[in-house]
């Protein structure tokens, strides 16, 4: 044989051995794809994945897609593309966590008052600490899978629709689960006046709400689908802000007109001057007018912050008012049951350690020495997610909390003025999800609940991934 011929017949191994890779390289990311899609769906199902057992079968889930993401990666070359810089700040935060768990090496009291050995360390409960790193660790697995496989029009579209279907199930379930305790309550049984739909606390079930209604609210307002499928998605809005108004619960109403204000003012950005796009609705002409934008504004800022001073008071999910066993032998002690108290009693206990804090998923145990009350009721989280995350990260957990906030938003301002109008809706969908959020995380803690915060964690990649995709925009009938 020549030596050309046998170069010939190299060439056509290698490009066989190629197309092999290539196919198995697929194959591993749909199938990395698709169970991220069924777990978005099976983390809502068993109330809402709140309890620890679920929440390790989520993680564990996370780590096994893992080993497959990182085959598929070793075959295509392509792991975090560039969107390693949204990663960073988060597994930063998750590595910081695993610090606050590591012994001092020296004897004495912890933020908890714990002086046995292997308390020894920053955090009051680092079990709970290093539970909550492996968590977060999982969570921004499940984000770089995301920014990796959705990587089309159609899977962006297929995503947001999984989020779309599993919130509108949610909010039927809720309704019907009202309507009909006796029977369709029996599912996913839960005493009664406790949670709504399948979630133990109906905050909770808000915040998925919240989530989806900025989605459809974005999509629609953007011309984000055609006009033949714009009544689809107004029926899935109906039951959703059905349930949002019955679940009671009054975070999450006000974080709903936050987001109809904040939808305002973001649809103004969705045609940029200079773009040769047609206005896409009256409605964005009105916005993009000074007086209306100065006014959204201003009745958004004026909103959130009566809408947060007027829950600081308000007695917390465990309703312990109505709660004559404890009412009835209290000899008026101090309860210390609304948010202004636990919202004190964290900061006090940050100013007690301003700089590292007492350690992420250590709150619940080390603020009974900070709550000026009778131990009646001790809270277990602070009802304000960022004055957790000072108290229990200090100033260098927060700050990695704020360098993440600015690359999300730094990220959405781009996606903001994209050329392909489905992307455009989609980011405005997702901005004002998270801006819901933002809001709502003032006064409750609902991304302490895993769906949620994968949810959530789907709609920072849906505003801020700058895949580029193969197909051409989006046409629409107009």
């Amino acid at each position: 044989m020549s030596q050309a011929t046998i170069a010939e017949v190299e060439a056509i191994a290698l490009a066989d051995r190629s197309v092999h890779e290539s196919r198995i390289a697929r194959i591993l990311g749909r199938t990395v794809f698709g169970a991220l899609l069924g777990l978005i769906v099976l983390t809502a199902i068993p109330y809402a994945t709140s309890h620890v057992w679920w929440k390790a079968a989520f993680v564990s889930i996370v780590f096994i897609l893992a080993i497959l993401w990182l085959v598929e990666g070793l075959i295509s070359s392509s792991w975090f593309r560039d969107n390693w810089p949204l990663v960073l700040p988060v597994a930063t935060l998750a590595t910081f966590s695993f610090l606050q768990t590591v012994p001092s090496g020296k004897q004495g009291n912890n933020s908890a008052g714990i002086s046995f050995t292997p308390w020894n360390a920053i955090s009051a409960d680092p079990y709970q600490t290093r539970f909550f790193a492996l968590q977060l660790l999982a969570l921004t697995l499940a984000a770089v899978f995301l920014f990796s496989y959705v990587s089309s029009e159609k899977r962006l579209r297929i995503l947001i629709n999984v989020v779309i279907g599993t919130a509108v199930a949610s909010a039927i379930f809720g309704i019907l689960r009202q309507t009909t305790p006796y029977n369709v309550g029996s599912v996913l049984p839960l005493p009664p006046d406790v949670g709504y739909g399948q979630f133990i606390n109906r905050n909770h079930f808000a915040l998925l709400m919240e989530m989806a209604f900025g989605l459809i609210i974005g999509l629609l307002l953007g011309s984000g689908v055609q006009r033949e499928k714009g009544l689809i998605y107004l029926a899935a809005l109906l039951p959703i802000w059905m349930a949002l108004v019955l679940c009671s619960s009054r975070g999450g109403l006000i974080a709903m007109l936050a987001q109809i204000g904040a939808a305002g003012l973001l649809s103004s950005v969705l045609a940029p001057k200079g773009r040769s796009d047609p206005p896409q609705s009256k409605i964005l002409t009105i916005t993009q007018s000074l007086p209306v934008r100065l006014i959204l504004i201003l009745a958004l800022i004026v909103g959130v912050i009566f809408g947060t001073l007027w829950l600081g008071g308000d007695r917390l999910a465990t309703r312990i008012e109505e709660r004559p066993e404890l009412n009835a032998g209290d000899g008026g002690l101090r309860v210390g049951a609304n948010r202004n108290d636990i919202w004190k009693a964290t900061w006090r206990m940050f100013l007690a350690h301003p700089l590292l804090g007492v350690g992420m998923g250590g709150y619940w145990i080390a603020v009974p020495a900070y709550h000026d009350a009778s131990g009646t009721m001790t809270p277990q989280e602070a009802h304000n997610d960022y004055l957790e995350l000072l108290a229990s990260g200090g100033l260098v957990g927060f700050g990695m909390g704020v360098w993440f906030a600015v690359i999300v938003i730094r990220r959405t301002r781009q996606n903001m003025a994209a050329r392909n109008r489905f992307r455009r809706a989609a980011c405005l969908g997702a901005t004002i999800g998270i801006a819901g959020v933002a809001v709502h995380s003032l006064v409750d803690f609902g991304l302490h609940v895993v769906v949620n915060a994968l949810v959530f964690t789907t709609l920072i990649v849906i505003a801020t991934s700058n895949t580029q995709w193969q197909n051409e925009p989006m046409k629409l009938h107009e």
